[in-house]
């Protein structure tokens, strides 16, 4: 008999705010939505886990471990079934540095309190349940962001001071534009829980779109995720439900085209509005035709592997510390023609603190036939369709448990663009996405072979 319950707690940033997730810190003027945490809390036989959806940018270990630690005395739920995630709106309270965008030492503690709220109250009762997974097609949201471009353009590597074979968001050099260099996952991937007299509790949904990103500096805004939500609600005529838009493999995937620009609204916060209810509206023409479970086995596997830190000639170091030591960070702007140059040698320094091997959270969690991983950092679609290949039924979560940044393919790496660059939101050696893909894999192969 499968049990559960879902909830959320508004966190809205107060205005002046810290939001992270550009090359320097913005300061919340405007709310133009409200952000929430969200949960799913789930229980057959003795297995008990915990989906927490935020709307935040990213958060790294070192601020969800200690939750995590406090909601297993609050809940009795292992950490390792606890997936906690960013949805990656840029345009929230900040938890984390992320290159110039600084931690809101203030937020994070408020956020912690909310967050130990929410899984507290999720807990609390219990609904006998059903569950049922689908997914649909949406490609004409997807955009891959990085380009191979003509042969006389040349793009710098500010890290490496050489020139990349890949322009990420070739602003104001479209007409130099080859192609765009991968396709993305287009599937939406879903599920949905309902009390079994058919009242909606909650539908956790899956897509490889980064974010959206249409709205002023300023903003405090949910994003794309917000208006999905908001909208299939409506539309499914629950309006108590809880219902939440996870961030896939999406590492290289926007939808600012370079090549077809015009084919989406310009005023803030339409494009977003747009593409939530579109996804929203997709969802719930194929709602009638969901297959119910109503006792779904449970399995949860976790495991941590060691990747190394990638390495830097030192050089780049050296002269890195040299650019840091001319530097008045304070005084940089978008204007500066050495903008990059000067964050990046930062970086390099900062890296230097880091240690030379990470622990990776790799989570794996099977609901009836359904599979959902979890990956704490941005991944590429082409990791996403690979681990779809062999299993259908399933979908990963990045931005879970962690952020490490991007964790490219390890071919991208001779094309460089801006996710390669190193730096603390990239940092990892270039087989990372190989290994975590094989444990990975091998987690998935024990779980359809009913091992635990």
């Amino acid at each position: 008999m499968l049990l559960g319950n879902s909830a959320q707690i508004e966190i809205t940033p107060s205005l002046g705010t810290i939001i992270n997730g550009e090359f320097n810190s913005r300061y919340a003027n405007k709310i133009a939505d409200p952000l929430f945490a969200k949960a799913i809390y789930l229980k057959n036989e003795n297995t008990k886990i915990l989906f927490i959806v935020v709307d935040i940018c990213v958060m790294k270990r070192d601020f969800l471990d200690p939750i995590k630690t406090k909601i297993h005395e609050l809940t009795g739920i292992p950490p390792t079934n606890q997936l906690i995630s960013s949805t990656h709106t840029h345009s929230a309270g900040s938890v984390a540095d992320l290159l110039l965008g600084h931690v809101d030492l203030a937020y994070r503690e408020l956020l912690e309190k909310k967050l130990l709220t929410l899984a507290s109250e999720v807990c609390n009762k219990e609904n006998q349940l059903k569950i049922a997974f689908s997914k649909i097609e949406k490609p004409e949201h997807l955009t891959c962001r990085r380009y191979i471009m003509d042969s006389t353009y040349l793009p710098k590597n500010p890290v490496l001071k050489s020139i990349d074979v890949v322009k990420t968001n070739p602003f104001g050099a479209e007409d130099l534009i080859v192609k765009r260099t991968t396709t993305p996952d287009p599937e939406v991937c879903f599920f949905g829980l309902k009390t079994m007299d058919d009242r909606w509790i909650g539908l956790l949904a899956n897509y490889g779109l980064h974010y959206v990103g249409d709205c002023d500096r300023g903003t405090v805004t949910a994003d794309y995720f917000g208006y999905f939500s908001n909208k299939i609600k409506k539309l499914l005529n629950s309006e108590n439900m809880i219902a939440i838009m996870t961030n896939g493999t999406s590492g290289e995937v926007n939808i600012w085209d370079f090549i077809n620009g015009d084919r989406y609204p310009k005023e803030n916060h339409q494009k977003s509005r747009l593409i939530g209810e579109d996804i929203a509206q997709s969802i719930s023409e194929v709602i009638n035709n969901l297959s119910w479970d109503t006792d779904p086995k449970i399995q949860v596997l976790y495991s941590e592997i060691n990747i190394n830190k990638r390495s830097l000639p030192e050089s780049i170091l050296t002269e890195s510390y040299n650019i840091l030591s001319k530097t008045d960070y304070e005084s940089l702007t978008y204007m500066d023609n050495d903008l990059m140059e000067k964050v990046y040698a930062r970086e390099q320094v900062l890296l230097e603190s880091v240690p030379n091997v990470i622990e990776f959270p790799i989570q794996c969690f099977k609901i009836g036939k359904a599979i959902i991983s979890g990956l704490g950092g941005e991944f590429f679609s082409e990791t996403g369709v690979k681990l779809k290949q062999d299993n259908p039924e399933s979908f990963t979560i990045c931005l879970a448990n962690d952020y490490v940044g991007y964790v490219p393919p390890i071919h991208e790496f001779k094309n460089g663009g801006y996710e390669t660059w190193r730096c603390r939101s990239s940092f990892l050696e270039e087989i990372a996405e190989e290994k975590v893909k094989t444990e990975l894999f091998q987690l998935i192969n024990s779980l359809k072979n009913g091992k635990d």
